[in-house]
């Protein structure tokens, strides 16, 4: 059975019509409405927007109310499937978004103003993003916060020292309040935008992209983990099975994961001073070569008398998993948008899909890695 058989890749061919709980559709004002395609296509469900007082009691990052009419009409003609958490992904520009998401997207890309100077650290939902802007944070403030044991990230998550550029500053507003960053040069950005996706002000500026990717199958475990925490408890979780098809078919936050990637890795190979292309199994096998690596890349790289003082093993010892995790405020904070610190915080490891996914999953999964990487010297 090839490949596209047993687990097909990403095409519209595949959009199922969407069935939600009533219970879902009450919750958030979201009435689902099907609407007729060519004879040749699928049945898309098209949501209905409208306010019900009910969804306020859901937190910020369920809600799906308040679109601009750009956005609803956008919304209109894409296709659209049943989330891993919201009641909606929508595919836009090739890729899958949920309703809230789609609105801060679009109006990113309406607004933000890069500049030359600005670093963006970009990567697929659960790929090592905190960890990642953890280290990202403590490397370029190392002079200005040198005293490793009073630093800002022992008080607050990485989340909020490097925000999301289009899920944190411009979730809520069509105005990003860039008071809530350092301001310092170079500003820091988190992304999880493909490359399609950036803002013109990004594609066409001279900053620069930290991309870190990892092993699909451990990005989809903890992907299948961290949503089912996101879920609300009427919801139940999502089984395994039912998310593992859709990651297959492409139909995950922002994916399909494998375009993502390639998105980035061409454009390190083509553009190798603008694009940085790490490997988070990379990053833990040999944190210290990586971290001169990331630092070269972003114009700060270490001093002899800082490789003496053991300045990296500092910066890796303090954005450690055990370390980040076991801080108050990330066991007891949230995002303004709802979501719990803890619940970024699971295991950290290498391998853990084989924990989680049947001999013939994983085969599956390197089965759709392997064609859709080859040839193009990305591996897995």
């Amino acid at each position: 059975m090839s490949t596209t058989e047993s687990c097909p890749l990403p095409t519209d061919h595949y959009l199922q019509p969407v069935s939600l709980p009533k219970f879902l559709q009450q919750d958030s004002g979201l009435t689902p409405t099907p609407e007729k395609s060519s004879s040749n296509q699928a049945i898309k469900t098209m949501p209905t927007l409208e306010k019900n007082p009910d969804s306020d009691l859901l937190p910020k990052y369920l809600r799906e109310e308040g679109l601009t009419q750009e956005c609803r009409e956008l919304i209109s003609s894409l296709p659209t499937e049943k989330g891993w958490v919201a009641n909606f992904l929508h595919k836009y520009q090739g890729f899958w978004h949920t309703t809230r998401q789609l609105q801060a997207v679009l109006t990113c890309q309406n607004h933000f103003q890069a500049q030359d100077s600005d670093i963006f650290l970009v990567t697929t939902p659960k790929s090592g993003t905190t960890w990642l802007k953890a280290i990202v944070f403590a490397l370029m403030n190392r002079v200005r916060y040198p005293n490793f044991k009073n630093h800002p990230l022992l008080a607050e998550n990485p989340h909020v020292l490097v925000p999301f550029l289009e899920l944190g500053l411009y979730i809520d507003s069509q105005i990003a309040d860039f008071t809530t960053i350092n301001t310092t040069s170079p500003r820091l950005f988190g992304t999880h935008l493909p490359l399609v996706s950036l803002p013109d002000s990004v594609k066409n500026s001279g900053c620069k992209l930290v991309y870190l990717c990892r092993d699909p199958k451990d990005t989809f475990v903890s992907l299948w983990h961290f949503t089912n925490k996101l879920r609300i408890k009427d919801m139940g979780e999502n089984s395994i099975e039912e998310t593992f098809d859709k990651f297959c078919r492409g139909v995950s936050l922002y994916g399909p994961f494998w375009d993502h990637v390639l998105g980035y890795w061409k454009e390190s190979l083509e553009k190798p001073q603008r694009v940085l292309f790490l490997k988070y199994e990379e990053m833990k096998e040999q944190p210290k070569v990586e971290l001169m690596k990331l630092a070269k890349f972003l114009g700060c790289p270490f001093s002899s008398e800082e490789e003496q003082r053991n300045v990296m093993d500092d910066i890796l010892k303090l954005c450690s998993f055990d370390s980040l995790s076991n801080l108050e405020v990330n066991k007891t904070g949230k995002l303004s948008s709802g979501e719990e610190y803890k619940a970024f915080f699971r295991r950290g490891e290498v391998g853990d899909a084989k924990n989680h996914l049947t001999p013939q999953m994983m085969e599956k999964m390197d089965k759709i890695t392997r064609e859709k990487l080859h040839g193009t010297g990305l591996m897995f």
